[in-house]
């Protein structure tokens, strides 16, 4: 494999990645905060619970 090829392959699986993350819903959002209740409240982070409680609980 040269070069080039290399590179394109690091392009496009940079793209994917970049294309794949960018599709969460935006902290506080009502998406968000239907995602997270939809998760086990044992495996939420301490920023999770925080930005839950300001964001959808006291709205």
């Amino acid at each position: 494999m040269n070069n080039a090829s290399r590179l394109v392959i690091l392009t496009l699986t940079a793209l994917l990645t970049l294309t794949l993350t960018g599709c969460a819903p935006e902290v506080g959002s009502e998406k968000w905060c239907a995602n997270l209740e939809e998760k086990p409240k044992g495996d939420w982070s301490l920023n999770e619970a925080t930005d839950y409680a300001a964001n959808c609980v006291l709205r």
